[in-house]
């Protein structure tokens, strides 16, 4: 049955609807505009909605802080793989705890979601001294292990949910014309549930992307990703240089940015999954 809405309730919506947007929006135009201001026009008061843009910013940031590259490079190694191998084990994960459901899997789902709460700080220290002994300290193997066992319970349940939507007829039907286990899930379920890995591997390359506790701690040199060197922005000996550091937020969000708005559908179903499930 339609709603109407009145219109002192359409009035309500559109506030609503535009102090949520104000909220969202306003940090990241502050970041990108204040990438093309000079210093001392970044915090002036009030603030200059209209100035003479200058790429200073960004020069310096190429010439002065190269190592940021190369973390934005060890950024997309980390957050590409990590997104890869959590898809993978998320997809079998859902099939599994959709198709075979037993007091077992309920008890290990629970598990998986109570580990996924936690500190990350509760899991992160423990492991230090075995990455260490294993050789594996500032490697992008490490972060990418880490990142994606972070995130493989909470894409395993989305998988799941986006299973539990396929009837169980279709895998039966699939069985009485000869397809094996392995080629019914691989040929048929996998085609149907693209949107739900899609929407998986975003939440999971966005989080690698923006990581910071997990890089500071097991990581030095070689696999130090864009976040740390952020950071170090901030924490230079001669003050924090805040339109080079505005300029390499505004690099980093890029990426994110796109990602995000040409996948909104998918990031939608995603957190929308199961919700209207009858």
């Amino acid at each position: 049955m339609h709603h109407t809405f009145s219109p002192l309730e359409r009035l309500m919506r559109g506030l609503l609807l535009a102090f949520m947007l104000v909220w969202s929006v306003t940090p990241i135009l502050f970041i990108v505009t204040s990438s093309f201001k000079r210093q001392v026009d970044i915090f002036v008061y009030p603030p200059r909605l209209i100035f003479n843009p200058t790429i200073d910013n960004y020069f310096q940031l190429v010439t002065q802080w190269q190592g940021y590259f190369h973390a934005i490079g060890n950024s997309v190694i980390v957050a590409l793989g990590a997104t890869v191998l959590a898809g993978f084990i998320s997809f079998f994960g859902g099939y599994a705890y959709s198709r075979y459901r037993s007091r077992l899997t309920a008890w290990t789902a629970v598990y998986m979601i109570a580990v996924r709460v936690l500190p990350p700080i509760v899991v992160t220290l423990p492991l230090f001294p075995v990455a260490d002994a294993l050789g594996l300290s500032d490697t992008h193997l490490l972060l990418i292990l880490l990142y994606a066992a972070f995130w493989v319970s909470l894409n395993t349940m989305i998988m799941k949910n986006f299973f539990d939507q396929i009837p169980y007829e279709l895998d039966e039907a699939a069985y009485v014309d000869g397809a094996s286990e392995w080629q019914f899930v691989t040929r048929i379920l996998s085609r149907l549930t693209l949107q739900g890995m899609a929407a998986g591997s975003i939440f999971v390359f966005v989080y690698a992307w923006n990581e910071y506790l997990f890089a500071m701690i097991f990581t030095t040199n070689q696999a130090k990703t864009a976040p740390l060197i952020l950071s170090e922005l901030m924490g230079a000996v001669d003050g924090t240089e805040w339109g080079v550091l505005f300029a390499g937020v505004t690099v980093q969000l890029i990426p994110v940015v796109l990602l995000v708005t040409l996948a909104r559908r998918y990031l939608i179903a995603g957190l929308t999954a199961g919700a209207v499930k009858g």
